[in-house]
């Protein structure tokens, strides 16, 4: 297990901000903790970096409590932090030797290392420029490129596509696969829920301050695998077709919004040919159907009542 905790638990005087968060991160995958701004996420970050100490609970990573983190653990660790963690004043080579050398590289490894760093996050032909010349996208990379040029094992990334174009959100996940595939685990933390559909096998849906639900994408999807969606787009609309649709068989709910009337039905319950024989009863025609599959956002709401921006 790379990372390990045991009942967290964390208040800021009445807040109580982690409320016994269990986590269990293995070896080789890119691991979700998804939830709103003011979840618990970073707070549980800064727990497992040994940056903030848990009021109660314990932290292991690699097998080893967090409060006996040594050198060996430091050096397997990057960290990409939600606030940006450069120096202005500094180069982009510069700010990448600095945080490498705090590493303990030096050397021609440091120089190799730095540069694959930079060859990696698409900085290469900034190096001599400095971030404050840089987009807001440029130096979310030049923050990776800090935190992976000592080459972890294990990657923790806090929100690291916040209020970036969406250019550079694609280039972070395209890097954030590739860091996988080259053997690194992450830990990734968003608010973004399409980011965590995408790049992580496994989420954690934390919610004011408690993980809600865990597992797979499969196994969270079928938390709400009772009730599917269908969404059907018609040429026309007669406002009396809801009722007409509540009444047949597994339907459970039914709206209208402009020419697209939405069905929320018991799973396998309702026939497809019934609903169609309704709608071309009222003279209207069938232009589209989908039957949609759980998403991560369906379970969000599920669980919480919310919206993940709410």
């Amino acid at each position: 297990m790379i990372i390990k905790t045991t009942d967290l638990v964390k208040r800021f005087g009445d807040t109580l901000a982690v409320d016994h968060v269990n986590l269990g991160i293995t070896q080789g995958e890119i691991f979700g903790l998804l939830g709103p701004n003011g979840a618990g996420k970073t707070t549980t970050i800064n727990m497992l970096v040994g940056l903030t100490s848990p009021d109660a609970g314990e932290v292991a990573i690699f097998g080893k409590k967090a409060n006996g983190h040594n050198n060996e653990v430091r050096r397997n660790v990057g960290i990409v932090p939600q606030e940006l963690a450069i120096y202005e004043d500094l180069t982009a080579r510069e700010n990448v030797t600095f945080f490498a050398r705090l590493y303990g590289l030096k050397g021609e490894q440091l120089q190799t290392q730095v540069s694959q760093a930079l060859e990696f996050t698409g900085l290469a032909d900034r190096e001599k420029q400095f971030p404050k010349k840089f987009s807001g996208g440029m130096k979310r990379r030049l923050n990776i490129a800090c935190a992976i040029a000592h080459q972890p094992k294990l990657i923790i990334m806090d929100e690291p596509t916040v209020g970036i174009d969406p250019q550079s959100r694609n280039h972070i996940l395209d890097s954030v696969r590739l860091l996988n595939k080259q053997g690194a685990t992450v830990l990734y933390t968003s608010h973004y829920m399409e980011e965590v559909e995408e790049l992580c096998s496994r989420v954690a849906i934390m919610d004011q301050g408690r993980i809600i639900a865990q597992g797979t994408k499969e196994e969270l999807k079928a938390l709400v695998a009772e009730e599917e969606r269908i969404v059907i787009e018609l040429s026309a609309v007669n406002y009396t077709l809801v009722d007409e649709l509540k009444a047949v068989g597994g339907v459970n709910e039914a709206t209208i919004a402009e020419n697209t009337v939405t069905l929320l039905a018991t799973k396998n319950t309702v026939s497809i040919g019934r609903v169609v024989d309704v709608i071309n009863a009222t003279g209207s025609d069938v232009l589209s159907l989908n039957v949609e599959k759980p998403t991560l956002e369906s379970v969000f709401l599920t669980l919480t009542g919310k919206k993940l921006r709410d």
